[in-house]
């Protein structure tokens, strides 16, 4: 795992710090650890939120079907990742 997703799952990071290790892994095509943090239920929407729009920006089409289908993440993720790929 990469120190970004490290600090992403961190629980005792700030904010700040885990929109800006989230960032990066958007700037680093890490996908499948954005999937990963996604498919997390332990960490907070906006930052699930935020690795799905990440996964868009990254064009990563097929992580975002394969989201889009798994019932284990929250419905209103589901249905981003479906308008997204």
């Amino acid at each position: 795992m990469s120190t970004q997703f490290q600090t992403a799952v961190r629980s005792n990071v700030s904010h700040t710090h885990r929109r800006d290790a989230i960032d990066r892994l958007i700037a680093d095509d890490e996908r499948t650890n954005l999937a990963l943090l996604v498919k997390m239920s332990g960490l907070r929407g906006e930052f699930r939120r935020r690795a799905l729009e990440g996964l868009g920006e990254c064009n990563a089409t097929e992580t975002l079907a394969d989201l889009a289908e798994n019932t284990t993440i929250d419905p209103s993720l589901r249905r981003r990742a479906g308008e997204l790929c």
